[in-house]
This record gives structure tokens, C-alpha cells and sequence, in this order.
């Protein structure tokens, strides 16, 4: 696979070894000179020193003939416009920036980034899913990390025990899809009971697991 990143510093650099590594070609646009020459030196690969928020520079780059582009620059503006030029003048198929503001991730998304990540949102989601791991296990992660379904055990003696589902203030973004009773599955309404020992399958996006696990009072 043909990449181009935009920006050479530290994960710039670390992005295209590990992408060498994994039998792809990546290409570096860089502005700081020195950037470009150690990439090329220690990579061995292509690099352009150049704004890679310009089309003269993605032309350069033949960004018609890559399959991805990945902006990972300092700021989230330059990282905007490389992808919206890639995606709308040279038909990217793939667009991926590094967001360095979390508040950020919405507007990107909705102004054309196939794939905005954010670092602080996803250490800060990581480390929710830690802490919370003992209480709610993730089975499968959806739509590229964005939500996941998970089990949630309820313990014996449940504080909430006999609540019904209407009375409790689940997260909007998340959905109790399942409930293992014994030996019943249940597919569980608003009236549904929560009953010490159910397993409970839930699709929630992660950004909310935590507040989930307040609102149905588990155990630490």
C-alpha cells in the first residue's frame, strides 16, 4: 500500500517504520528540513520537504497513485486541509489525521476526514476501559474502536436488584441488547427487571462505558 504522511517528526517517523515493517511504502512531507533528512537516512525512504498542506506538494507526492494519506502534524488546521486536498483534489480513497485537540475529532469527521484519532481521547478512553475492565468485559470492538459490545455480570445482592430498566438512567449512547438469566435469554423492554447474577450484553459507545458502570452502582 502506497501512504502518504504529512509530517516527519517523532510519530511521523515511528508511523513509517512501523508501516516499512509491515510491507507498505510510505512517503514523508515534511517542512523541517532536518526532519527529512534523518527520515531519509534512517528509513531509506521517499521524502519531500515541503508544506503538506498544499497541492503543489501532494502532486508532487503523486497523491493521485497513493491508496491512504495520514496527516500527523502539530497542528489540526494543516492536518484538515491535507486531508480535504487529498480526499476532493486527488481522490484519496483513505484519509487519517492525528487530532491534537480532542474537541476537534466531531468538525474533522463532519468536514471529510475518513479517520480522525485523537491521542488525549484515546488515552483517556483506555484508561476508563482499565479502570472498568473488572466490572464490564469488552467481547468485540466496533466501528474501529468508536463503541463495543460487552458483559456486564451482576453481582449477587445487587444494590439495584428488581429495577427495571425505564427507572434507570443508562446513557443515551448505550443499549442493553441481552439478558442471560440462568439458563433464558431474554431480550430485554423498558419494564425488563435487572436481577442479581444476570448477564447482561450491552453496545455502548466507549466514550460512555464509564458513566455506565456508575449508573448501574457496580462494584469496584
Amino acid at each position: 500500500m502506497n501512504v502518504i504522511v504529512v509530517g516527519g517528526g517523532k510519530v511521523g517517523f515511528y508511523l513509517c517504520k512501523t508501516l516499512i515493517e509491515h510491507g507498505h511504502h510510505p512517503l514523508i512531507i515534511e517542512k523541517n528540513k532536518q526532519n527529512c533528512e534523518y527520515a531519509a537516512n534512517h528509513l531509506d525512504i521517499p521524502t519531500i520537504h515541503a508544506d503538506g498542506s498544499t497541492i503543489e506538494s501532494l502532486t508532487l507526492a503523486k497523491a493521485d497513485e497513493a491508496d491512504a494519506l495520514v496527516a500527523v502534524t502539530g497542528l489540526d488546521q494543516d492536518n484538515l486541509v491535507s486531508c480535504q486536498l487529498a480526499k476532493k483534489v486527488f481522490h484519496v480513497k483513505k484519509t487519517i489525521s492525528r487530532v491534537n485537540n480532542p474537541k476537534n475529532v466531531d468538525i474533522m469527521r463532519r468536514l471529510g476526514v475518513d479517520i480522525p484519532i485523537s491521542s488525549t481521547d484515546n488515552i483517556a478512553r483506555l484508561l476508563e476501559r482499565e479502570i472498568d475492565s473488572a466490572r464490564i468485559k469488552s467481547l468485540l470492538s466496533l466501528n474501529r474502536g468508536e463503541a463495543s459490545l460487552s458483559e456486564i455480570q451482576i453481582p449477587e445482592n445487587y444494590v439495584l436488584h428488581g429495577k427495571r430498566l425505564f427507572e434507570l438512567d443508562i446513557p443515551e449512547d448505550a443499549v442493553v441488547a441481552a439478558i442471560f438469566r440462568k439458563e433464558n435469554l431474554i431480550i430485554p423492554r423498558g419494564n425488563t427487571q435487572i436481577i442479581s447474577g444476570d448477564r447482561i450484553l450491552v453496545i455502548a459507545k466507549d466514550r460512555v462505558i464509564h458513566e455506565l458502570a456508575q449508573t448501574l452502582h457496580l462494584p469496584d
